[in-house]
C-alpha cells in the first residue's frame, strides 16, 4: 500500500486568456512524502495548488487525487485532503478548541476524542484553551494545520507554511509535518521560495521556474548531482594548494577545500605526503540543495 500515490498531477496547464501561467507542469506524491514546491514569488506555484484543490479551472492536463479526478469527481477527490493556503481562517476572539469545535461541524463523525487527538498532535494541549489573539504566530499556524487534519485527510496542502515565523515556530511547524507524514502516512505538499528551510526535511523536491518544472527528483539525488568536494585540514595550506593546485582553494587557516570524486582523494593524500604536508583529516563536505539548486536554474532567482 506504501506505494499508492495519492496526488498525482499530469501535464498541467493554465492559460488566461494568451498568458500561459502552468506548461506542462507534472508532479506526484505517495504517502510519507513530504514534497517541497519550490520556485521563485510568480513561478506559478499558488497557481498550481489552486488547480490541485480545484479552486480553478485547468486548461488542460489533470489532477488526481486518491484516484479520484478533481475536475470530473470533486467530491470525492477532496474528501481526503486538509490545506491551508495563505493563512488559516480563525477567529480571534474564540478559543483554540472553540475554533476546532466549530470546523468540526462542518464534517460528519468528528468526535470529541478526535479534536482532543488532533490538539496533541499539534501540541497545542496546554493553550487551547486561551484565545487565539494570546497565541503567537507559530501557534496560530499549528492551530490551522490541526483545523485541515481534523477530518483525517491522506493529502495535506500547505503553502508557504513558515512565511513570518520565528526560528523556533519554523522547528516546530517542521516537526509537525515530519510527524504527518511519518506516523499519519499523509502526502504532504509544502511549497516554498525558501530552499534551505526546505531541504532539511522534505524527502522530495519539484522545483518550478516559470511556469515548467525543471527538477522533479528526491532530495538526495539533488545532493548527489553536486560536485563533490572535500575538506583537508593540513599543516600548511598555502604549500598544499600549490601540490595539488588544480580545483583547491584556501577555506580557512589550514584548511582547504578541493573539488574532486571520491575516487581521486587517496591520489590527493599520497601527493601531500610526498611533500612532506602533514594531513590532520579529510572529509566530504556537505553539499547543500540551495547551491544545487542555483546551478541548476541559473543564478540566485530564488525570492
Amino acid at each position: 500500500m506504501g506505494e499508492q500515490k495519492i496526488l498525482e498531477c499530469q501535464n498541467l496547464r493554465k492559460r488566461f486568456g494568451k498568458k500561459e501561467i502552468l506548461k506542462d507542469v507534472s508532479l506526484e506524491a505517495k504517502e510519507g512524502d513530504i514534497l517541497g514546491f519550490i520556485g521563485p514569488n510568480g513561478a506559478g506555484k499558488t497557481t498550481t495548488i489552486k488547480l490541485i484543490l480545484g479552486l480553478q479551472k485547468i486548461t488542460s492536463g489533470t489532477v488526481k487525487i486518491n484516484g479520484y479526478d478533481i475536475e470530473k469527481e470533486f467530491t470525492k477527490a477532496i474528501k481526503r485532503v486538509g490545506t491551508i493556503v495563505e493563512n488559516p481562517d480563525l477567529y480571534m476572539y474564540m478559543s483554540g478548541y472553540e475554533n476546532l469545535k466549530m470546523i468540526s461541524n462542518l464534517y460528519e463523525g468528528i468526535t470529541k476524542e478526535r479534536i482532543d487527538e488532533v490538539v496533541k498532535l499539534v501540541g497545542l494541549e496546554n493553550r487551547i484553551k486561551d484565545k487565539v489573539s494570546k497565541y503567537s504566530l507559530g501557534m496560530r499556524q499549528r492551530l490551522g494545520i490541526a483545523q485541515a487534519i481534523l477530518h483525517k485527510p491522506n493529502l495535506l496542502v500547505l503553502d508557504e507554511p513558515t512565511n513570518g515565523l520565528d526560528p523556533e515556530g519554523i522547528k516546530q511547524i517542521k516537526d509537525l509535518i515530519v510527524k504527518l507524514a511519518e506516523e499519519e502516512k499523509m502526502a504532504v505538499l509544502i511549497s516554498s521560495h525558501n530552499l534551505l528551510e526546505l531541504e532539511s526535511f522534505c524527502t522530495k523536491i519539484t522545483i518550478l521556474k516559470n511556469g515548467e518544472v525543471i527538477e522533479n527528483t528526491s532530495i538526495d539525488k539533488v545532493k548527489q548531482d553536486e560536485d563533490t568536494s572535500y575538506i583537508f585540514e593540513v599543516e600548511n595550506e598555502e604549500k598544499a594548494i600549490q601540490t595539488i593546485k588544480e580545483k583547491s582553494k584556501k577555506v580557512d587557516k589550514n584548511t582547504i577545500e578541493v573539488k574532486v570524486n571520491r575516487e581521486d582523494v587517496p591520489e590527493i593524500i599520497e601527493k601531500l605526503a610526498e611533500n612532506n604536508i602533514k594531513i590532520y583529516s579529510v572529509y566530504q563536505k556537505e553539499s547543500n540543495l540551495e547551491d544545487a539548486f542555483l546551478k541548476k536554474i541559473g543564478g540566485n532567482v530564488i525570492d
